[in-house]
Parts: structure tokens; sequence; C-alpha cells
């Protein structure tokens, strides 16, 4: 077909048991190639894509960074991706599964430009796309990288599907992991505290008068067990989960998850209205703070709430959703244990 010539192949895929079960369909007929396109938004995809994916439909390269000349949310010098969504709908991380390319524009609100077609291990808060803007949806789209942390800012990756391939790198071309690690433990030792936290310690102190330095240690611990700063479905994630439920609701009336994830987007967004974003994840520009993660996955939260209302750790009072006596203690109990940690 001429395309990838002189490209080698050889161990480009990584198909662990992981890729396989959320990547990797069976090989496209032109029947399933037809209805995903328009599925999808009318796009008709690239003919190397296809020819890519009928050769291996979706997958987690082994060469999984792209170099960037231009900086994005990312890093200054590249761009990371998790895995090519392949031209299927069985697979959670396929053109058309749960995560596929729809998701994204109706669920995440991406700009509708094209498919997007690669994760990032952000957990969303940034993704590539085939841009079709210039070129119409029967054209040949160049690719970008799509950033939701900065308004959703374009960035020019590569002029074809098939260019941004050849040109993926493995990612000890650009390791950073050891300037991450200390950077991340700068923020967790040094950075300082959203005003909601300061409020919380404040109004904790009868009961927790160390809670700013158990917060920390705990921090450091899940530093040092993944080398950055963030919070997923791990033992510490849930412990820090439990207690910023705890502190947050020491001063503030709880009625819902979604409200304690996020304020109304009717109200304009202050610290006087506070939510859990406000407090670990993102900052305001008119009182920032250091010690925040810079993103998170909602799917992680939603599942440690549940799993806590299941099992009547968080119960709905008349002062709001609050967890009980015997969960804050033993919370209190293994964060005290998790801070003491080396």
């Amino acid at each position: 077909m001429g395309y990838f010539e002189g490209f080698d192949g050889t161990g480009f895929w990584e198909d662990s048991a992981y890729a396989l079960d959320n990547y990797v369909e069976d090989p496209p007929s032109p029947e399933q190639i037809v209805s995903l396109e328009k599925e999808i938004g009318g796009y008709r995809l690239p003919a190397s894509y296809v020819a890519l994916m009928r050769a291996h439909n979706g997958g987690i390269p082994a060469r999984d960074c792209f170099p960037m000349t231009e900086p994005t949310s990312w890093a200054e010098d590249h761009i990371a991706i998790n895995g090519i969504m392949g031209i299927g709908r069985t697979k959670p991380n396929s053109l058309g599964g749960e995560f596929g390319s729809r998701f994204w524009i109706d669920m995440w609100e991406y700009p509708d430009i094209g498919v997007y077609f690669a994760d990032t291990p952000s957990a969303g808060h940034d993704m590539l796309a085939l841009d079709y803007r210039a070129c119409g949806k029967d054209g040949e789209p160049s690719v970008v990288h799509v950033d939701q942390e900065d308004d959703f800012a374009v960035t020019p990756v590569a002029e074809t599907f098939e260019a941004f391939v050849e040109g993926l790198v493995e990612a000890s071309v650009h390791d950073t992991s050891e300037e991450d690690r200390l950077a991340a433990l700068a923020t967790v030792r040094e950075g300082s505290f959203s005003p909601v936290l300061l409020r919380a310690f404040r109004e904790a102190e009868d009961v927790l008068p160390d809670a700013d330095g158990l917060l920390r240690r705990l921090a450091e611990a899940i530093v040092r067990e993944k080398g950055f700063f963030s919070l997923h479905a791990d033992a510490r994630s849930t412990l820090m989960y439990d207690c910023l439920f705890w502190l947050f609701t020491r001063g503030n009336r709880v009625d819902s998850f979604a409200r304690y994830l996020r304020a109304p987007d009717t109200q304009e967004r202050s610290y006087a209205s506070p939510d859990y974003e406000l407090m670990i994840v993102f900052c305001l520009v008119s009182d920032p703070f250091g010690f925040r993660t810079g993103g998170y996955a909602p799917g992680f939260l939603e599942d440690w709430w549940s799993s806590r209302v299941t099992r009547g750790a968080i119960v709905e009072t008349s002062e709001g959703h609050r967890m009980t006596e015997a969960a804050v203690a033993v919370m209190i109990e293994e964060l005290t244990a998790a801070a003491g940690e080396p």
C-alpha cells in the first residue's frame, strides 16, 4: 500500500495482558470500518491508520513518546501516550468503545475537530487527535495534542498519522523520572496548602492537631511509591481520599458526591464555595497554592465514595454526608501508621 515504507515495526507493540484486554481488537472488516467512521462523526480514517490497524488493531506501543519542538502540559520536549485505539467497539479503548473518540467529545467536552485516537498517562487531561479542520472530513488529517487543562489548547504534533507512528521513540530517550520524583517530593514537603485545607486544619485541631504534617508525610509516601504525586485506586490514595473528605466536612456541608467534587458551574469559582478540586487539585490564580496533584480522574474518587457509602463509613446525617466516628478512628490510626513508614 506504500505506507510505513522502511519502517521497522519489530517490537513496536507491547502485547501485555492489559493491552489485549483494553485495546487490541480483531482485524476490522471493510464494513466495520465504514460503519465506525459514520459513528465517530463521518470522518474518513487515514489510509495509513487503516493499514496499521489491519496488521495490528490497536494496542500499546513499546515506543510511546513523540519528540516535540513546542512545549505542552506534558513536557518541554515530548509527549507520551498510553495506547492507540483500534477500529472496533468491543474494547474500552477502541475508537467506538466505552472510552472511544466520541466519549471525549460528548462527556469531557473536547473540541469536535476530528478523531481522538490516543490517550495519555494524564487520565484524560490531554489527548491526541486526528485534526480534520484544514482538510475536511474526507481529507488527510494532521496529528495534534489537545490539552484539557489549558482550555483545550491545540498543539501540532505531526503532519500525518504515518509520520506520527514513525516518529515515536522509547520513553528512555526522554527519561526524567528522577527529576520528576525530586520535584514531586518538593511539592508535598514544601508546597503551600490551599485555603480550603488551611481552614480545615484549624477546624480539626481539637481532634488531629498535626493533620498538616500527617498529610504531607502520607503524600510523601505516595511519591516514594509512584515517583509522582497523583491519586488513583491504591491503598494510600484511598486513605488520602478519606482524610481529605473528613477534613473538608469539618467546616463544610456535603449534600451529594457531585457537589463535593465540584461547585455548580452557575457559581463563580471561589474558595468561599470550596470543593474537592479547590482543596487538592487546582488552584485559583487569585490565591494559588503549591500542594496539589494538578489533575485527577473523577472515576477513582467516585469509586471511593461508593465503597465508603456501601460499607457504612460515610452516612447521611442532618449535617450532610459525614464519616462515622468508627471510620474516623480507623482513618486516624491508618494515617498515623502510614506517616511513620520509612
